[in-house]
């Protein structure tokens, strides 16, 4: 069962309506991992300090804007978070536009929202005048920390919530070099545009999204399964590589995935049983820790002066 991004309300006028706002696409990417082609094994990217070579721990980066080559103004969390949005959970429509008038660069993200109890009336009465008028609501929602512009349409049966680009992030098309002018200038005639429409016409069809699948995806998971099933695999992951994070291949890591996964692993998915209980075996594991890091710069510290 699909959990809500966040419980709110969705708000134009003095009407509120109780909304879930729930995920509106699924992400079917296949991830891979980098492996050094000598050994096969995965391929680690560490926070290194430029200057000195050394990893830098999370507890000792902090966030930088740089404003000139080379020159950097450090932002403070408390910085960061007087600049954002009061965090609010609501969608707060400020007009109604039709929807025709916004253009396709506009749209960015998919969401569906989902009435809450007893809520099944206004969402119905929204969505079909929507319906009705052809417009659609557009305000801002907070997601997270930050602030997005969004418009509410509807959809069959749902109100979806579409984030939608800022005229700042959109790059203007005159900036490109395009071909101005008429027909005449480009020596297009009529017989050519009445051959065109008619191509266009015997080609036309009614859009039905199933008709398109990713058959690249499908191409590439069919190779996958083949080299597992002929064994042709490189090695089974180690017990150090199951720690990787998923997205080991890029520099992004998901803490919380990470947090979670830590503590499912030592039996502290957030139950009871106090902290005593606990205490020892995170103990142990702490000086598990530090042995074998201990052991890794002896061995760095035997690769350098050999």
């Amino acid at each position: 069962m699909a959990r809500p991004i966040w419980t709110g309300t969705l708000s134009f006028g003095l009407l509120n309506i109780p909304v879930k706002l729930m995920s509106g696409e699924r992400r079917v990417d296949l991830s891979f991992r980098m492996l050094d082609s000598r050994n096969n094994a995965p391929v680690r990217y560490e926070r290194v300090n430029a200057e000195t070579g050394e990893e830098v721990p999370w507890k000792e980066i902090v966030k930088a804007f740089e404003y000139d080559k080379g020159s950097y103004v450090v932002l403070e969390e408390s910085d960061i978070a007087n600049a954002a949005p009061d965090h609010k959970e609501s969608v707060d429509i400020d007009t109604f536009v039709d929807l025709e008038s916004i253009g396709p660069e506009f749209f960015e993200k998919p969401y569906v929202l989902e009435p809450g109890k007893k809520a099944e009336k206004g969402y119905v009465l929204l969505r079909e005048v929507l319906k009705r008028t052809g417009q659609a609501g557009v305000g801002r929602v907070v997601i997270r920390t930050r602030e997005y512009l969004a418009a509410v349409v509807p959809k069959d049966d749902a109100l979806m919530l579409l984030i939608l680009r800022f005229a700042q992030e959109l790059i203007d098309p005159a900036d490109y070099k395009l071909p101005e002018g008429s027909l005449e200038k480009w020596k297009i005639t009529t017989r050519e545009i009445d051959m065109a429409k008619q191509l266009i016409e015997s080609m036309s069809s009614k859009w039905n999204p199933e008709d398109y699948k990713d058959d690249f995806r499908e191409r590439l998971t069919k190779v996958i399964e083949d080299r597992v099933k002929s064994k042709n695999v490189v090695r089974k992951a180690t017990a150090d590589e199951d720690n990787l994070p998923e997205n080991a291949a890029t520099n992004v890591i998901d803490f919380a995935d990470l947090l979670k996964r830590s503590l499912e692993k030592k039996g502290g998915g957030g139950g009871g049983g106090g902290s005593a209980g606990k205490a020892a075996p995170a103990k142990k594991a702490a000086k598990k820790a530090a042995a074998k890091k201990t052991t890794a710069a002896k061995k760095r510290t035997g690769r350098k002066s050999a």
